[in-house]
């Protein structure tokens, strides 16, 4: 009779475990969904993300109905200054203080890597979409961190490839001295090898420099057949628009390579400079019907048409929603896992994934700007040349050195 008594203490026991661990995992911290988008808000990235970056996260709210199992789901948003510091103070006081659950953008790479490094610390969600640098998934690669829209490999390399097979083999790179630069130059300079060609040099140039003269003449002097600007937003168009002053888009010398390309660098720098430039994107507003609808949407509001990163941030938010609402808790490690173990499907990627080292795989695209002839509209500016599979768009999981990666 003891013995009975004390068996059925412990299943008691055992069940009242069960539920208590049940009833931990169906909740929500404080009983509401807080994500912060973080970008720059008034400096050279701001129309890569900016207000951009907010818009896109309130339709992703809006269209989820603002409620997760009934818990509001609120939006908070700062800019960075593109200042390092700023920007993990930024994130620290989010996490500690305001309840926020999930940063998303998170551009540029140099904030990213920071604020990254606060979520995994934090045991929060960092959802990275403006950044580029592949050292995310790759060496610095956290539990904690899903990069989701491209990275410095599926945007060089890939446009490195389709260049070297117009028997472009000699390359001189123009970098902008922060993280994402180096990342550009690495995965580009790996795919230069790959392809047999040659690396002549590169020169270092500091971010939002305004007189590229100096680099662009030594660049000239190289006689690299293309010169490969490794850099972003501002930096990127104020070079452009100088080779063109200087005359060197005119001559066709040398091929003017942009690896780290937006839609709105485009639109910035206008068709008779950016057209004939080949580059690799992982979203275009005009590739279908859902990209159309959801673009004309956000257009609306924004009159101007999305950047990959808006897509981007817009899809990504959305599937962390539906993780959330799927695992009935904000807890970040059974959100991840609910994430990593959904395929995405929207009008962003079709049959999406994250991988275990946090990389979003998904399509990219190879496309050309068009010429101001062949524009029939305004923001008609790509070409779609090729799709690129994701299973060929990201660096293979058996090249990275990302320590979540079981081998």
């Amino acid at each position: 009779m003891i013995r009975k008594k004390k068996l059925a203490s412990a299943l008691l026991l055992a069940l009242a475990a069960i539920a208590q661990g049940t009833l931990a995992q169906n909740t929500v911290s404080g009983n509401v969904i807080k994500i912060g988008v973080l970008t720059d808000m008034t400096s050279l990235f701001s129309d890569i993300g900016g207000m951009g970056s907010v818009t896109a996260a309130k339709m992703a709210v809006e269209d989820f109905g603002g409620k997760v199992k009934g818990m509001p789901i609120e939006l908070v948003f700062a800019d960075h200054q593109n200042k390092t510091d700023v920007a993990a103070g930024k994130a620290r006081e989010w996490f500690d203080t305001q309840n926020v659950d999930a940063v998303v953008d998170l551009l540029p790479s140099s904030v990213a890597l920071a604020v990254a490094e606060v979520a995994r610390q934090k045991d929060k969600i960092a959802l990275v979409s403006g950044a580029g640098t592949s050292r995310l998934t790759n060496e610095n690669c956290s539990p904690n961190t899903v990069h989701y829209t491209y990275d410095t490999y599926a945007l060089a390399s890939n446009t490195v490839n389709a260049l070297a097979n117009q028997a472009n083999d000699s390359w001189y790179f123009l970098t902008v001295d922060y993280a994402l630069g180096a990342s550009l130059e690495k995965d580009a300079t790996d795919a230069i090898t790959a392809n047999k060609g040659k690396k002549l040099g590169s020169i270092r140039h500091p971010t939002n420099a305004s007189d590229v003269a100096s680099y662009l003449l030594q660049a000239q002097a190289s006689g690299a057949k293309v010169i490969a600007l490794a850099n972003a937003g501002g930096d990127l168009v104020s070079i452009m628009k100088q080779a063109d002053q200087f005359g060197l888009l005119k001559t066709k010398k040398q091929t003017i390579a942009g690896l780290h390309v937006f839609i709105s660098d485009v639109h910035s720098m206008g068709l008779p400079v950016a057209q004939g430039m080949v580059l690799t994107t992982g979203f275009y507003w005009d590739l279908n019907d859902q990209t159309r609808k959801w673009s004309h949407r956000f257009f609306e509001r924004q009159k101007k048409m999305p950047t990959m990163n808006h897509a981007g941030i817009y899809s990504s938010v959305m599937h962390y929603l539906k993780a959330i609402e799927s695992a009935g808790t904000d807890n970040a490690a059974t959100v991840m896992a609910r994430m990593k173990s959904t395929p995405i499907n929207d009008f962003f990627a079709q049959n999406g994934r994250i991988r275990e080292d946090g990389r979003m795989v998904h399509d990219m695209y190879l496309v050309e700007v068009k010429s101001p002839q062949e524009s029939k509209k305004p923001w008609d500016y790509y070409k779609v040349k090729a799709t690129i599979p994701a299973d060929q768009a990201f660096l293979p999981l058996s090249k990275s050195v990302c320590p979540l990666i079981k081998k």
